[in-house]
Parts: structure tokens; sequence; C-alpha cells
């Protein structure tokens, strides 16, 4: 039963944390880079940034409803946890 309890309390907390991260983002812009073009240290990330930006990105763009019903059910799923009965022998 401790391992039920604990596995629905760590999906409640990882759906509250998915909640809170779409409520401090308006989107998230999703891009790929290939293998043989990524250059090692700072200046390979900055000279890569510019040449992502010309090429075509897939964007998520989440309703705002969603970032506070996945708090929702995140924090009833971690409630249902604490309160599951507890086994006696």
């Amino acid at each position: 039963m401790g391992l039920l309890r604990a596995s629905f309390f760590a999906t409640g907390q990882f759906v509250l944390l998915c909640g809170i991260c779409l409520l401090t983002f308006d989107q998230l812009v999703l891009f790929k880079t290939k293998d043989a073009e990524r250059k090692e240290g700072l200046r390979g990330m900055l000279a890569q940034a510019k040449t992502v930006a010309a090429e075509k990105r897939d964007v998520i763009d989440p309703p705002d409803w969603a970032a506070f019903s996945l708090m929702s059910v995140g924090s009833v799923t971690m409630l249902y946890a604490i309160a599951l009965p507890k086994k006696h022998h």
C-alpha cells in the first residue's frame, strides 16, 4: 500500500509542476538541431541561435485554462494519496 501511496503522490506532484510550468510560460517553441551542425561552447550556442531563428519551428500554445486544470488535478491527486487509508496487519 505504501508503494501505491507514493506513486499517486509522485504522479500528482508531476502534474502539479507541469501546470506551474504552463502558468509561467505563454508558449513553448520546439526546434531540432542536427548533431553535425552543433558546435561546442558559448560561441557555438550563439551561432546556432542565429541560424535556428530562420528555420520553421513547432510552437505549442496551450489554452489559458490548461495550467489551472493541471494544477488542480495534481493537487487533488496528492491530497488523495495522503488520504488513502493505511493498511493494518
